[in-house]
């Protein structure tokens, strides 16, 4: 036992705590991505199929929708979830990076 932890002890005593948290980042947001269930990832719609269902009135267009969520949207998907779409928006409001879902015909604000 003790061979094995003495190198780590090395290991971890010889980076800067700055560069311990960037590799913990990299490591929580691979197992992030790797966690979500595959059935998850499906239910959004391709490009094609996002703007044929704005324009058959099964959703808003997301001009529309940006007036519902506080920050700039940096990222937009459309995905069926529940039986209506929604749409999954990643947006920056003040300095952090949040979810948010909205139901993509009516404009309200999920969570």
């Amino acid at each position: 036992m003790f061979w094995i932890a003495l190198p780590f002890r090395r290991l971890r005593s010889g980076f800067a705590p700055a560069f311990r948290r960037q590799v913990a980042a990299v490591v929580l947001a691979a197992v992030a991505v790797l966690a979500v269930p595959q059935a998850a990832m499906a239910a959004c719609l391709s490009p094609s199929q996002a703007r044929a269902a704005v324009a058959n009135g099964q959703a808003q267009p997301l001009g529309a929708i940006a007036g519902a969520v506080r920050g700039e949207i940096v990222r937009a998907e459309l995905c069926e979830q529940g039986g209506r779409l929604v749409y999954r928006l990643s947006v920056l409001s003040g300095e952090r990076l949040v979810t948010r879902v909205v139901d993509a015909r009516t404009g309200q604000v999920l969570n």
